[in-house]
């Protein structure tokens, strides 16, 4: 991978409030081979399964503007974060760049870190996985989409609505438990077809209108429930779950969507369990974006993801 661009990260200093006024710009560092674990920010910097698929190109540039939004956003943690820099989809190879994106999954995995892997679209999730099955195939991996798609459909070659469709094959030619759980479904927006091929792998879902303030304690349930029957777990945010009227700036605006609240309460749930091994947040387009909104959003999110706990004198 190329060195990480560390230009993007800049921001307001508060030298007068000392060393407790500190922002991410000021704390998140290079990747180096000698890093203590930490968590890895690694961008997929490409939109050619978007493309393929028929959707609003320009996820591509989503990586940098996720990154220049968190730059100004307070730091709270006490562990270490770095940045990896971009794989980069160049000519039209999808499927080089996924497998480049696998490689520095795995690589940071090894390390001991954390990798969370900002989109790109959602074909990011193919490299994702393969990165975490090459570092550990022989447990079982729970998959968890926050997603208004399935994105199970059996295109070919690959794009960004088919991901977990190639993850549904690859465990089955390896003799693995496929286990899918996908949160925020649309009805209008997957076919007939898809929710028939979501039964006959045995998928678990919960439709878009189920992740409502007064039904998520029983959608968290079904999560922890999940959960336990997976050794590890990964975490797949596509952005297009939310409502478009808070995130246009994706290739398919949800005309519904799921509530912010609801969507950060299920990512503490995934978290919390232990056995997240890996995240990553996807299809956010900064083209459609209207004044960096959606941008901050989707930091926010990732910083709600590192920093989901009570800060100091919080009351109850």
């Amino acid at each position: 991978m190329p060195e990480p661009d560390m230009s993007v990260w800049t921001g307001r200093v508060d030298t007068a409030d000392g060393p407790t006024a500190l922002r991410w710009h000021q704390m998140v560092k290079p990747l180096a081979p000698d890093s203590p674990p930490g968590v890895v920010l690694i961008g997929f910097a490409c939109d050619e399964g978007v493309r393929r698929n028929g959707g609003r190109v320009g996820a591509k540039d989503g990586p940098r503007a996720i990154r220049k939004a968190l730059a100004n956003f307070a730091w709270h943690r006490q562990q270490p974060v770095y940045d990896a820099g971009d794989v980069r989809c160049d000519g039209g190879d999808m499927e080089g760049a996924q497998v480049r994106l696998a490689e520095a999954v795995r690589n940071a995995l090894v390390a001991g870190h954390c990798p969370l892997v900002l989109g790109g679209g959602h074909e990011t999730a193919w490299g994702t996985y393969q990165g975490l099955v090459s570092f550990r195939s022989d447990v079982n991996i729970g998959i968890i989409n926050v997603d208004a798609h399935f994105d199970l459909r059996d295109d070919e070659p690959g794009n960004s609505g088919t991901p977990f469709r190639q993850m549904a094959d690859w465990c089955q030619a390896h003799g693995r438990w496929f286990g899918y759980m996908a949160l925020g479904i649309s009805v209008p927006s997957n076919t007939r077809a898809l929710f028939d091929r979501a039964c006959a792998l045995n998928a678990c879902w919960r439709l878009d209108q189920s992740l409502v303030p007064w039904n998520l304690g029983r959608v968290l349930a079904d999560v922890t429930a999940f959960a336990g029957s997976a050794d590890y777990l990964y975490l797949s945010i596509d952005l297009d779950v939310l409502s478009g009227a808070v995130m246009p700036a994706v290739s398919a605006p949800a005309a519904r969507g799921v509530a912010l609240e609801s969507v950060e309460e299920i990512l503490t749930a995934v978290r919390d369990t232990g056995k997240l091994l890996v995240v990553d947040i996807v299809e956010l387009n900064p083209l459609h974006d209207i004044n960096g909104q959606s941008a901050r959003l989707a930091a926010r999110l990732v910083w709600h993801f590192l920093n989901a706990r009570k800060v100091d004198g919080e009351q109850p």
